[in-house]
């Protein structure tokens, strides 16, 4: 359900556009956000708020990779997948956060702190490999400096 506070960000959003209906990305990472991922339940109600179908919303829902359409971790590791990456060694780094975390690209771990999904591009090709958590990006990775990282993120950062 759509809290007074996400409709009032959303209307602010709103007004920097010309139709609510450009609002869309800006809105479902707002909902986001304050929820962790948009719901079906929650995609009809940000729709119904811009004036579009659910199938429209849907639509930019599902090809931006950093909306979640199902319940991830309170931090999401995004590992890129370029070509780039995977010639500069992602594999490896890949390898040991399945190692290191227990999971799979698409799951979450068992204490709910980490989603490991994987990305096309980052746009980090000169500090290739690289991943991002939550908003933060972090290049030129090695499994020790990924083990850095993910103990920051234990201990509590944000």
């Amino acid at each position: 359900m759509l809290t007074d506070l996400m409709k009032r960000e959303l209307l602010a959003e709103i007004d920097r556009t010309e139709t609510r209906q450009a609002a869309c990305i800006e809105a479902l990472q707002i909902v986001q956000r304050h929820l962790g991922w948009i719901s079906n339940e929650t995609l009809r109600e940000i729709a119904d708020f811009l004036n579009m179908t659910p199938d429209e919303l849907e639509g930019v829902a599902t090809f931006y990779n950093h909306i979640h359409r199902k319940p991830v971790g309170r931090h999401v590791i995004l590992v890129c997948d370029s070509v780039v990456c995977w010639i500069e060694g992602v594999e490896e780094i890949l390898e040991h956060i399945r190692a290191t975390l227990h999971i799979e690209p698409g799951e979450t771990t068992s204490d709910g702190l980490f989603t490991l999904l994987p990305v096309q591009c980052l746009g980090a090709c000169d500090n290739a490999p690289a991943l991002m958590i939550d908003e933060e990006l972090f290049t030129n990775l090695t499994p020790a400096r990924f083990d850095e990282i993910v103990a920051a993120y234990r201990d509590g950062k944000s």
